[in-house]
């Protein structure tokens, strides 16, 4: 049987595991540039990464979870609402169903054939389908968005943390930030190339708002440590 796959197929998880990455990479080396401009010790923006990267990987996994069951709850009640007006109107339900198909350029006897054979097979998911946009492909998934925000979240921040444990004190603003815009822009490409979008917009998108957040986490890191010192 021919099965083709399309980038759309893709959507959940990629949309919730390229933000995961992109937030890691971008909210952990803000964090430390932000310290380190600050000119506290080693040890102390080691530990803030640390801390940094667990703190945002559960944030990252409870926000998605809680985000993504919403959808989930209105879709649910959405399929409820549809399935009574099914349940005390059929015919109705099956005169709407004829009637976009209908506005979407069939005849009218052939969009009653096309409607009457597909509310015979599972007139809720014919519904869900093309009346109210509910697909198997874009059904919510909360414990998949979840996870996979946390895993790629905690991926991404481990590449400047690693930065940050290996260069020295006095090279570790430039190395953080080079080192975040590269993987940033990497990453930029691969989510494009994967969801099937043009590559070059992708990157510059991700580079230029990251550069622009880094920037100024590290600026308030060095008015404060100036205000402090």
């Amino acid at each position: 049987m021919h099965r083709e796959r399309h980038s759309i197929e893709k959507i959940g998880w990629l949309r919730a595991a390229v933000l995961g990455a992109n937030d890691g990479i971008v909210s952990t080396a803000s964090l430390l540039l932000g310290v380190a401009s600050a000119n506290v010790t080693h040890q102390s923006i080691l530990l803030t990464g640390i801390a940094g990267l667990v703190a945002g990987a559960m944030s990252m996994a409870t926000g998605e979870y809680v985000s993504v069951s919403s959808q989930a709850d209105t879709e649910k009640a959405a399929l409820a609402e549809e399935q009574a007006e099914l349940d005390a109107d059929f015919q109705g339900e099956f005169r709407e169903l004829t009637s976009i198909y209908v506005h979407r350029g069939l005849d009218a006897a052939l969009a009653k054939q096309v409607a009457a054979k597909l509310m015979s097979h599972d007139a809720l998911a014919a519904h869900a389908r093309e009346e109210l946009g509910i697909s198997e492909i874009t059904t919510a998934r909360p414990l998949q968005a979840a996870l996979t925000s946390a895993a790629s979240f905690s991926t991404g921040a481990i590449l400047p943390l690693l930065v940050a444990a290996i260069v020295p004190a006095q090279s570790a603003i430039a190395a953080i930030a080079l080192s975040a815009l590269i993987s940033l822009a990497i990453l930029g490409g691969i989510a494009a190339r994967a969801g099937g979008a043009p590559i070059l917009p992708g990157i510059i998108r991700i580079t230029f708002w990251s550069a622009l957040a880094m920037g100024v986490s590290s600026g308030v890191g060095a008015l404060f440590g100036s205000m402090v010192g």
